[in-house]
């Protein structure tokens, strides 16, 4: 089988691989859509930066997979053939404490946690090999690109979204409108904000997010954005702000933008922040919320609610490539001026 490995210095290399016989829990999906993480621009892509939990270790590239199991070992005990599924893209040892909650992400056990596209094959080929406990259901209403962007992004957004809580009784501010940032946006309004405001850079993902229709008023990033904010708020700011960014001045004024007990998630990686704990924080009663990925009961709770509420994350994908064109779709993502990125496969092609 054809797959990628990303050697680290911008570039994406196609290599041949023996496609995988699965062993006892185990299955063989055939892939239909990897979508790409920014964190693998940022990690892995441009050079090696990752150490502990996103250290790579040049396997097959990719950690938001979903396809179709096409062969089963022995030993499943719910999924079967022909299953649409999506892979939590963290492989935990199952027993510690944070895997018995569900949080794969943060398992404790360095020998058994291993992340797909990370420490082991990911979906950035024709085929992958699955342990069973790791896999969710796709419902036939949902497509592959959909399920491939929960793996993640979408889950990601979703848990921190969650610890915060947005309601019809919130104005929301999301700062970074790459594909996580535009995913809080969708997921906000899908839990009933009452106003959305985007901040971002780059004009394309200003315009996206406008086009879209998932904030009703975007900001180029600069100093006036509080002031904007305040404006946009009756001088109140909004209840809950989320940083997408990982950028520290982005998220002084996701701190600063938010009301009086307001509530502010940081979900962008790496960067710093600086700011005064007593007027910024302590004096206005706010609270700081760190959400790393979800859990894998979370996601499937998201994965049910995508269906309720009749919302697609794949209309956040701007373009699709198949896996011949991976050193294309790298480079787009890489450039920050589209939305989601998808390498592809058979139907999800069209």
């Amino acid at each position: 089988m054809k797959g990628i490995i990303l050697p680290g210095n911008s570039t994406v290399e196609l290599k041949h691989f023996d496609i995988p016989v699965p062993g006892y829990g185990e299955v063989l999906i055939k892939m239909k859509s990897s979508t790409i993480c920014g964190s693998d621009i940022r990690a892995i892509y441009h050079e090696h930066l990752g150490k502990g939990p996103e250290r790579y270790q040049g396997v097959i590239a990719g950690h938001e997979p979903c396809g179709q199991i096409v062969e089963c070992g022995p030993g499943l005990r719910r999924f079967k053939k022909s299953d649409r599924v999506i892979v939590y893209h963290i492989s935990g040892c199952g027993v510690c404490n944070d895997c018995r909650r569900g949080y794969m992400i943060s398992c404790t056990n360095e020998k058994y946690r291993r992340a797909y596209g990370w420490q082991r094959d990911g979906g950035m080929a024709e085929y992958l090999l699955a342990e069973e406990k790791d896999l969710i259901f796709l419902p036939d209403e949902l497509s592959y690109s959909d399920g491939a962007q929960v793996a993640c992004g979408f889950g990601t957004v979703y848990e921190g979204l969650e610890k915060i809580g947005i309601s019809g009784n919130d104005s929301v501010l999301v700062a970074g409108l790459g594909p996580v940032g535009l995913a809080a946006l969708m997921l906000s309004k899908a839990l009933g904000a009452v106003k959305t405001i985007g901040i971002d850079i780059i004009d394309e993902r200003l315009k996206l997010a406008e086009e879209l229709n998932l904030a009703d008023h975007v900001l180029k990033a600069g100093p006036d954005n509080v002031k904007q904010i305040n404006e946009l708020t009756n001088g109140k700011g909004c209840e809950k702000t989320i940083d997408c960014s990982g950028n520290d001045r982005a998220r002084l004024t996701c701190i600063q933008a938010a009301r009086k007990w307001g509530k502010i998630c940081f979900i962008g990686e790496g960067g710093d922040c600086f700011f005064r704990p007593s007027p910024d924080i302590i004096h206005e009663q706010k609270t700081i919320y760190g959400s790393w990925v979800t859990s894998i009961w979370r996601m499937e709770e998201l994965v049910e609610k995508l269906v309720r509420w009749g919302i697609h994350p794949d209309k956040l994908i701007t373009d699709r490539f198949p896996l011949d064109r991976a050193s294309e779709a790298y480079a787009l993502m890489s450039s920050g001026k589209s939305g989601k990125v998808a390498v592809v496969f058979d139907e999800e092609l069209k």
